[in-house]
């Protein structure tokens, strides 16, 4: 069944300069990440000028450093995004060659890559400016949902990432291979990216700044970070239901492309394999956190 709703004719390019005979391309993916930082970073500068809003009336951090923070976060993003990709989605690929990890502009960045690749620069940024880190965390969970948002449009537009085939009367036809179903002819599929751009950047930034601002629930370190960490690790868990796995998964026997099968149709993705643990920690950290009040808790 063809989709109701058709693919918009955007193209992934926001406009082309040619220039000494070269073409230098602004893409839609790139401003969502641009634009998605700035957003970011100002609500966080928001809440940390709010300082009514933190434990002891004290901001974790200054407004410089904060600035200074943000180059840390960009490169463990594209490092660990870059890393994570090769890591989790294509190692034996990667492995034999090595050389190709550093073309990041060919595509390949793994959410949950990069998550780990902000964490680890979260922790060394926090440990050399004394930071409280739980403190620090929850500025970071407040800014992150913009970016989610924004990139996964990116995707849409990109159409990249697309769902699994459906009849849904929203369902959509992609162009290119996208259009395509297993048996060769054209299909609709669940825009799995609008899926996760609502869920975790609409609804998920929605939730955290009602509870930053109007909980009191930066007073608790390490809240809003578990709020985050849970519910992105949940609306993924979800959404990767409608999201068809990455080519590499897929086999003729194994259509969804599972990474642990319970049965022929039942089974758990990549992206769930790495999302579940997100809700155990998450949740674990919500707990310990509405369970304690302090200062500046680490």
């Amino acid at each position: 069944m063809l989709a109701t709703i058709p693919f918009p004719d955007i193209s992934p390019e926001i406009f082309t300069l040619r220039l000494f005979g070269m073409e230098f391309a602004l893409r839609w993916y790139a401003m969502a990440y641009l634009v998605g930082i700035v957003l970011g970073w100002q609500l966080a500068r928001t809440a940390l000028r709010r300082v009514t809003l933190w434990p002891g009336n004290t901001p974790p951090m200054r407004q410089a450093q904060l600035d200074d923070l943000l180059t840390w976060l960009i490169l463990g993003i594209i490092l660990g995004g870059r890393l994570g990709y090769t890591l989790f989605y294509q190692p034996a690929y990667y492995l034999s060659h090595p050389l190709e990890i550093l073309r990041i502009w060919e595509g390949g960045m793994a959410f949950h890559g990069g998550a780990l690749g902000v964490l680890v620069a979260l922790l060394i940024f926090a440990r050399l400016h004394r930071i409280p880190t739980l403190s620090a965390a929850d500025v970071l969970a407040l800014g992150t949902p913009p970016g989610l948002l924004l990139g996964r449009i990116a995707n849409f537009i990109n159409a990249e990432l697309w769902g699994r085939p459906t009849d849904a009367p929203w369902g959509v036809v992609f162009p290119g291979q996208g259009a395509l179903c297993p048996d060769g002819t054209a299909c609709a599929r669940h825009p799995s990216q609008v899926y996760e751009a609502g869920l975790e950047g609409l609804i998920l930034g929605a939730l955290l700044i009602a509870l930053a601002f109007g909980t009191g629930a930066l007073k608790r370190p390490g809240l809003l970070t578990g709020v985050f960490v849970a519910g992105y690790g949940a609306a993924r868990f979800v959404v990767e239901f409608f999201r068809l796995a990455d080519a590499q998964f897929i086999t003729p026997g194994n259509p969804h492309g599972h990474v642990l099968r319970l049965t022929d149709t039942i089974g758990v993705t990549m992206g769930q394999m790495l999302s579940l643990p997100m809700v155990i920690v998450g949740l674990a950290l919500i707990l310990w956190a509405a369970r304690r009040r302090g200062p500046h808790s680490a």
